[in-house]
């Protein structure tokens, strides 16, 4: 109940390569990558954004606040 040796571990690759193929396991690798990558693309534009995230929220509540109408006071009235 230790640790496996190589030779399990090539076994357990052997096995893995015949059911899903090299192809396969070529776009499983590729797919990862990409998706690691854009996630680290990702949370360095998230910490550069984040300071001017809030001027533009500021900015869009104004906007949205000059649109909006008070639908109980017209139905009050």
């Amino acid at each position: 109940m230790g640790t496996f040796s190589v030779w399990h571990w090539l076994i357990v690759l052997a096995i893995v390569v015949l059911v899903f193929g090299t192809k396969k396991l070529k776009n499983l690798g590729s797919d990862l990558g990409g998706a690691v990558k854009g996630f680290k693309d990702g949370m360095k534009e998230g910490g550069q954004n984040a300071e001017a995230a809030p001027a533009q929220q500021v900015t869009q509540n104004t906007a949205a606040e000059k649109a909006t109408i008070d639908v109980e006071a017209k139905q009050k009235s």
